[in-house]
């Protein structure tokens, strides 16, 4: 039984910062994580995408959903335990690399394969990009998640404890913590997870995420701003 359940769409730049933050926990302290879908482009199916968001958006979410029929069937013939090195190998291509936001489209042969390569995963995976039997799988997760949580989220969800732990949508982190504060952090936030009251911390200001692919170098930071993108229902 895993001690985390992770639901996470791989373009959401938030997402793929708690990630890391809880990767950096997991290291320090002895816990399982379970990684689970969470598709922005299925959430929003019902969105108009040409009057709700700016134009990248609906590419965006659509190569998430792409990419995550690819780690549902990694999952289905390699076992869960292949899903979390994949999404790390995903946001790596996607986040951790200098290129503008949005910048080439990430559910493509021609991205996928060089990071099925690196994990030793064969090659024909990239045929599932287009395979949308695995839509209903995702949709599931992505339901699943939203009914721990109430529909007005994005990602990533996390849930503590599974499966009678509380879940909640976030934390959300524009900047990965040093060793020490991560293990605050995360003190902090299964303090407030297990208080059977806790209903919602939250705030709309927020600094774009300090990831090479937003112009923010390795071992930088940028300057604090008010960034409305990223891991909100109605946003990437």
């Amino acid at each position: 039984m895993a001690d985390l359940r992770f639901w996470f769409d791989p373009v959401c730049p938030f997402a793929w910062m708690t990630s890391k933050w809880v990767r950096q926990v997991s290291a320090q302290r002895d816990y399982a994580v379970e990684w689970r879908f969470i598709s922005l482009r299925l959430l929003n199916a019902h969105i108009d995408y040409a009057s709700h968001f700016p134009p990248e958006y609906e590419a965006g979410h659509t190569d998430g959903l792409r990419l995550l029929r690819v780690a549902a069937r990694v999952r289905a013939e390699h076992g869960p335990d292949a899903v979390g090195p994949l999404y790390e190998a995903l946001g790596e291509r996607i986040f951790e690399v200098d290129a503008a936001p949005g910048a080439g489209r990430r559910g493509t042969e021609d991205f996928l394969t060089p990071v099925l390569a690196g994990l030793g995963l064969p090659a024909d995976l990239t045929g599932t990009l287009d395979d949308t039997a695995w839509d209903e799988q995702i949709q599931a997760e992505t339901d699943e998640a939203l009914a721990l949580t109430g529909k007005d989220v994005g990602t990533p969800i996390l849930h503590f404890q599974p499966p009678e732990g509380v879940a909640f949508f976030g934390p959300v982190i524009s900047r990965l913590p040093d060793e020490a504060d991560a293990v605050a952090l995360w003190d902090h936030v299964v303090a407030l997870a297990a208080f059977p009251g806790f209903a919602e911390l939250k705030r709309s200001l927020r600094e774009r995420p300090q990831l090479p692919a937003f112009g923010v170098p390795k071992g930088e930071t940028g300057r604090q701003e008010d960034w409305h993108g990223g891991s909100r229902r109605q946003k990437r």
